[in-house]
């Protein structure tokens, strides 16, 4: 038996993103929890690598309207404790700083992101993020930096596309784990979100998707890479 990665998810869609068909290939037991439908997290045990707490359709502070969100933030803070690796990315991001004291959710003015935008690196992003990247995106939530974060990456939307909490945790708004299946999948499912302001027609969807997945992919799987690292 090889080490655990704990992904917690908040719908039923098919696993074929990214950071699961690179943990399969670099040793890991992919351990797939979903708290929405009753499925316990438990704790963590000396299996554990890291945890991935993926996108979903929550509100990170709705709490009592979502009871089992309270397992999921027990469940961040048990690994943040234990000094296991942690990723949250888009709504799993906006809990990692609400976790930790910071605002999240919907600005007064909507930019609904859904598409393909660019994001640029800080000064602070050294490694993370060597140049602009266009990425993946599906939110008009968004978080503040929580106390102690450094921010990695932003763009003229949201300034908070990605940070870093010390050494073991990580926060990306945007979905570069999402392939094209799996955005083809969204492109369906959020019928709604055309028009709405900031979103990108179906056309531009597609040709960016075209022209920066790729580029995308190899981003993502090289920051797998350097903060998980293969199993040993």
């Amino acid at each position: 038996m090889g080490p655990r990665v704990l992904s917690v998810r908040h719908g039923d869609e098919p696993l074929d993103d990214r950071a699961t068909n690179w943990l399969e290939r670099s040793g890991y037991i992919v351990d797939t929890r979903r708290p929405f439908r009753g499925e316990a997290l438990g704790a963590p045990g000396d299996d554990l690598a890291a945890t991935i707490v993926y996108g979903g359709p929550y509100n990170a502070c709705e709490t009592d309207r979502h009871p089992f969100l309270r397992d999921e933030y027990r469940w961040i803070d048990a690994c943040m404790s234990a000094g296991v690796k942690v990723l949250g990315i888009c709504q799993g991001a906006q809990m990692i700083a609400h976790h930790c004291g910071a605002w999240a959710g919907a600005r007064e003015t909507e930019i609904f992101e859904f598409g393909y935008y660019e994001i640029v690196p800080t000064e602070a992003a050294g490694d993370f993020l060597a140049r602009p990247l266009t990425v993946c995106q599906a939110h008009f939530h968004t978080f503040d930096l929580p106390d102690g974060a450094e921010r990695l990456a932003a763009n003229d939307n949201y300034e908070n596309q990605a940070f870093r909490l010390g050494e073991s945790v990580y926060g990306l708004q945007f979905h570069a784990e999402v392939t094209e299946p799996g955005f083809r999948r969204w492109q369906a499912q959020k019928a709604e979100a055309y028009g709405r302001p900031g979103a990108q027609s179906r056309a531009e969807q597609d040709r960016l998707l075209t022209e920066h997945d790729a580029a995308q992919g190899l981003w993502f799987e090289g920051f797998l890479d350097r903060f998980i690292g293969v199993a040993s």
